[in-house]
């Protein structure tokens, strides 16, 4: 399995072959046209990764509360999830003392602490949800990021990239080589060290 790269992009066939992978119980929709796709990221202020961009263009997964509709889903469910990688640091940051450390120094408020939290979480990444808790970052200028699995500060790597991805979750998974080197996210990777 040959990694997504801007020398290798994911292809509508290759999108195809991984939406072909996923279970009898999830609907595949008609793919989104770019025109809808503009029309998504323009609503919620963030840009696809080209590679999630191809997948829904090919189909768009359904069925189920895992699965994000990014045409016909409800407006505060997508809300709500585009938000949950934030809203999950902003949790730790209140209820379990989670601090990151390049921030400014921790107020001693809890409220103060966390006025300083969402500040400084408007900066971040997008990460922009694929399945259930799974998210990929929202760039159109980078391919190949890992997808992670985020479920507030506990983060882990789910996937190399999109492709790896689904391979692990609904697939034949490839081991990932112990050396292989992650792309990094900022913010996000802090949590993957």
């Amino acid at each position: 399995m040959t990694p997504i790269s801007p020398e290798n992009p994911l292809t509508s066939e290759d999108a195809q072959a991984l939406l072909a992978m996923l279970p009898a119980r999830v609907e595949i929709k008609r793919g989104m046209s770019e025109r809808e796709l503009d029309q998504i990221e323009e609503r919620w202020g963030f840009r696809f990764a080209p590679e999630h961009r191809t997948l829904l263009g090919a189909g768009l997964p359904t069925g189920g509360r895992s699965w994000p509709d990014w045409r016909d889903g409800d407006a505060e469910d997508l809300a709500g999830r585009l938000a949950w990688p934030m809203d999950g640091v902003l949790f730790d940051v209140e209820h379990n003392g989670f601090w990151y450390p390049k921030w400014d120094p921790r107020p001693a408020g809890t409220q103060d602490a966390l006025e300083v939290a969402r500040t400084s979480l408007a900066k971040v990444p997008v990460m922009v949800p694929i399945y259930s808790h799974r998210f990929l970052l929202a760039d159109p200028d980078r391919t190949g990021t890992p997808v992670l699995a985020m479920y507030q500060t506990d983060i882990i790597y789910y996937g190399t990239d999109l492709v790896d991805y689904y391979h692990h979750e609904f697939g034949r998974p490839v081991p990932t080589p112990e050396e292989h080197q992650y792309a990094t996210i900022p913010f996000w990777s802090y949590f993957l060290d």
